[in-house]
């Protein structure tokens, strides 16, 4: 099981425009901050954080329990403007999990709500059988083919288009999908076999012609999931010469 944590900037909207619109570079800076800041607090927990529209994030939490997750959001709190609730959902699939996060916090009301404030709600948390398993994607080659030879701007819509297209395979597949800097991508992906993951990738080679190579890790947390994702990747870097490759690392 793997146990997934919805984080959500209360009544978000409403305060950037009050009492008039903030300027937007000052959201942009509180956004990557808060971003920076969940992201070592859960680190701390050996958790990982993914932001998706940065008013919402999501993060792998297993192994935190409430006591965990309550001193992150007074820790938020104390030190900023806003606010942060939180749904914790497990299942046997990311996205599963993600689901009953999101629903259990969206009971406790909308997300702009005047009266919603550092809620936490817990639909379910991974018991010491809980386990991770992350893929480390990313594209082959990108450097040499385009960004060293396009406009930045082209480079950054192909791997926006490399990502759609993971992210409409995988979802699939019950895994979810996040970029990650660069031409790097992670999937939470319990559930997926690394064969599955390989015929994505071999799929989208054939569709969009793009080669993509990935590293794949299980662990009882986000960051050793991840971690050793990111060794099996580098072993197909340094050793392989093959366009597609898939390793396991238990």
């Amino acid at each position: 099981m793997i146990q997934m944590t919805l984080i959500q900037i209360d009544n978000y909207g409403p305060w950037t425009v009050t009492p008039t619109p903030r300027r937007e570079s000052d959201l942009q800076i509180l956004q990557a901050e808060l971003y920076a800041d969940l992201q070592r607090q859960f680190a701390a927990k050996q958790g990982l954080v993914f932001f998706m529209r940065f008013d919402n994030m999501l993060a792998i939490s297993n192994g935190m329990d409430m006591e965990d997750h309550l001193r992150i959001q007074e820790s938020i709190g104390n030190r900023y403007p806003i606010t942060v609730s939180m749904g914790v959902g497990t299942a046997r699939t990311p996205y599963d999990a993600q689901r009953k996060a999101t629903k259990a916090l969206q009971s406790h009301g909308g997300a702009q709500s005047e009266d919603r404030k550092e809620v936490l709600a817990i639909d379910s948390l991974a018991d010491e059988n809980g386990f991770v398993q992350i893929a480390h994607i990313d594209i082959n080659g990108i450097t040499e083919t385009l960004t060293d030879t396009m406009p930045a701007y082209d480079t950054s819509f192909v791997v926006n288009r490399v990502q759609h297209f993971l992210m409409k395979k995988l979802i699939k597949k019950g895994s979810l999908l996040f970029f990650i800097g660069g031409d790097n991508f992670m999937s939470p992906c319990n559930g997926l076999a690394p064969e599955g993951l390989l015929k994505i990738i071999n799929e989208i080679k054939d569709e969009i012609k793009i080669a993509l190579k990935a590293g794949i890790g299980k662990a009882p947390t986000a960051e050793k999931a991840a971690n050793l994702a990111d060794l099996a990747l580098e072993e197909i870097r340094g050793g392989f010469t093959y366009d597609l490759v898939h390793l396991m690392k238990e």
